[in-house]
């Protein structure tokens, strides 16, 4: 009986939060190791499915790092990154396609299977992300910038409660495909939505003072703060384009932006549903 009443008081503690945001957009985005583990990426799928049920408004966007380093692998080609890009010629534009679209069908069929309505969505598929080829000093291929975001699709879908899921591939002007970062997909999304969040999964637990010491989370940190961790070592490596893909967000009239570990299970619900949250939060 004890277990039954606390289970029904963690849905009391849940009620407010549902309540404020009652069809919401709320953007979240999934890749790297969650991807390729089918129990995270079904505990982070029937996560968004409790939001949709509930009258949020949630829309996912994926990447597939992982699967595509792999496929490249077994097929012999070469793997290069430049300045956290990966170098993309012809050959590999093409397994960057054919593997986003292969994970972008699954987790839709996971998520009606979960009991959602869902649709498939990228720069090629529904031309979600209209996008512009990404200069850098050295020529790395097919990889692109957002130019722009259409939502009257994305809002359509959203009002007939479906789950947009959306692979990170653009479209220029001249119909050429290019490979754009998924957080910073996530973040140009969102801020096109006015969306209420926008979270990040990510393989670690937040910000941390300490990588050492998982008891040092930075649970809440103001965009202000984020230039001197940097410079201090804080946010480094992967961190930074995360971070910074939450600062674009903000910048834009994103509410609240989050970074959390998404292979602890419920991290979704907990971070949204509950009083104490988990992650890091960045706010302006």
């Amino acid at each position: 009986m004890q277990r039954a009443i606390a289970k029904a008081d963690i849905l009391i503690e849940a009620l407010p939060y549902i309540k404020r945001f009652q069809h919401k957009a709320m953007v979240i985005k999934c890749g790297g190791r969650q991807i390729i583990q089918k129990d995270i990426i079904n505990n982070i799928l029937q996560d968004i499915v409790f939001m949709n049920c509930v009258g949020l408004n949630p829309i996912l966007i994926h990447g597939g790092g992982p699967s595509i380093t792999e496929k490249m692998r077994k097929l012999g080609h070469k793997i290069e990154f430049h300045h956290g890009h990966r170098v993309t010629d012809e050959n590999s534009l093409k397994i960057v396609i054919s593997e986003l679209g292969e994970l972008n069908q699954q987790m839709v069929s996971k998520i009606i299977q979960f009991g959602a309505k869902a649709r498939g969505l990228s720069g090629k598929i529904g031309k979600i992300i209209k996008a512009r080829k990404l200069k850098l000093t050295k020529n790395i291929g097919f990889v692109g910038n957002v130019a722009s975001i259409r939502k009257e699709p994305l809002k359509k879908l959203l009002a007939d409660n479906y789950v947009p899921v959306i692979s990170p591939l653009g479209i220029g002007k001249e119909g050429q495909v290019y490979n754009i970062n998924a957080d910073m997909a996530a973040a140009e999304i969102a801020a096109k939505l006015g969306a209420w969040k926008l979270v990040l999964l990510t393989d670690v637990q937040g910000i941390l003072y300490d990588q050492t010491d998982e008891n040092s989370l930075i649970s809440t940190l103001k965009m202000a703060e984020v230039p001197g961790l940097i410079k201090r070592g804080v946010i480094k490596e992967g961190m930074i384009p995360k971070v910074n893909a939450c600062i674009t967000a903000l910048k834009k009239g994103v509410k609240k932006t989050h970074i959390i570990d998404g292979s602890i299970p419920r991290s979704l619900l907990l971070e949204i549903f509950t009083n104490e949250g988990i992650g890091t939060q960045i706010i302006k």
